[in-house]
């Protein structure tokens, strides 16, 4: 068992944002959907987030026969595919007042897997995007079960390392959060093995108790606006029955743990009585 550890005075802080934590939101969103799907109650409670999409880049060509997800989703060879999907995704973050800021990496569904685009790839556009928002809080996704995600999560914490460097025992620059990739946060398992690792690697997420807007109809008024989407997701995740299930969406802070807490993340820690 754990040795019981010593609680600080400012225990009723804990899980709350400060003053002015959240005047300047930046949502880091893989695809041309993820941010709606895992924070929409976020972008209700908070008019004028920015939206910076990873991977919204049109490939050189489009491949025939048509990708998979494309043809699910009802596209046909000859659609220009982004142009809709760059559309349907203003349209959707309009319903919150949010702006898109669509960056062109390539997701990997149209690449030979040696082209995948890697967070080395991703940083430094990354950066400057979130840097001329001059963000109070960063919200960057777990990065589960997708290539692309996992690619946009690794990349975030290069960026976060610049951005919010350590100053003394306290990171300087914005507050960074991680959301659930929905759908895939429903994946055995796989949002435990990201918070495990990020809780060993020092980052430490806690649950946050960020405020919001749980406002279940505007978020699906959102979701409506990804026609092309709604056929893929709905085929292969089910997804309108775990979006109706009452769960909030968590958002989960990023920060140093109290200080004299650093051994819990130890593989030691669970051995110690």
């Amino acid at each position: 068992m754990l040795r019981a550890v010593a609680t600080p005075a400012d225990m009723r802080d804990w899980g709350l944002v400060t003053p002015g934590e959240l005047d300047r939101i930046v949502i880091v969103s893989p695809h041309l959907d993820d941010a709606v799907l895992g924070c929409s109650y976020l972008m209700a409670a908070h008019p004028g987030v920015t939206v910076v999409t990873v991977f919204a880049g049109r490939p050189d060509e489009y491949p025939s026969p048509m990708e998979r997800w494309d043809s699910i989703c009802g596209f046909v060879e000859g659609d220009e595919v982004h142009g809709a999907r760059r559309a349907e995704d203003a349209a959707a973050l309009a319903v919150f007042d949010a702006r898109p800021v669509w960056l062109d990496y390539v997701e990997h569904s149209y690449l030979e897997r040696s082209e995948w685009v890697r967070p080395p790839d991703v940083v430094d556009g990354l950066e400057r995007a979130l840097r001329d928002r001059d963000p109070t809080a960063v919200f960057v996704p777990f990065g589960l079960g997708n290539p692309d995600h996992d690619c946009t999560h690794d990349a975030c914490m290069l960026v976060r390392d610049r951005m919010s460097p350590m100053s003394g025992t306290e990171p300087s620059g914005p507050s960074w959060f991680c959301y659930e990739d929905t759908g895939y946060k429903h994946i055995p398992g796989l949002l435990a093995w990201r918070v495990s690792k990020l809780l060993r690697a020092g980052a430490w997420p806690t649950p946050a108790a960020v405020p919001v807007d749980v406002d279940h109809e505007r978020k699906m008024s959102a979701y409506a606006c990804y026609p092309s989407q709604i056929r893929a997701l709905e085929a292969e995740w089910d997804l309108s029955a775990k979006l109706a299930a009452p769960a909030p969406e968590q958002y989960w802070r990023l920060a140093p743990p109290p200080a004299g807490w650093e051994g819990l993340a130890s593989d030691r820690a669970d051995s110690r009585s």
